[in-house]
């Protein structure tokens, strides 16, 4: 069974990019630990767009929605509150869309 490629597209405003990346960089790391999880890659925009790119790889379509189901719904619903336990902060992205593929070929360099 080939590996699953889920890419989250993060519309993300400019004054908003330096609060994604720092979530990220602090978020509990859960998708590490899961079961089925193969890599992760947050993508910055260089040029010509604004959209961030949030790649996950998965063993299964199974495992993805095992994590969607489990750590990474409860860990959306708490509503990450901002700093001093003040209410939830606003998300940094403003749009999000999910692309899905199965990895159909891989390579990695030649040692």
């Amino acid at each position: 069974m080939p590996s699953v490629v889920k890419i989250n597209v993060l519309t993300v405003p400019e004054e908003m990019r330096d609060t994604l990346e720092k979530r990220f960089a602090s978020r509990a790391g859960a998708v590490e630990n899961s079961d089925g999880f193969e890599w992760f890659e947050l993508l910055r925009p260089v040029e010509g767009t604004d959209k961030y790119l949030v790649y996950t790889r998965w063993e299964s379509e199974e495992h993805f929605k095992a994590w969607m189901e489990g750590p990474m719904q409860a860990a959306h619903r708490q509503g990450p509150a901002a700093e001093g336990g003040e209410a939830p902060k606003r998300p940094a992205a403003s749009d999000s869309t999910l692309w899905s593929f199965e990895v159909v070929q891989s390579a990695g360099p030649k040692k």
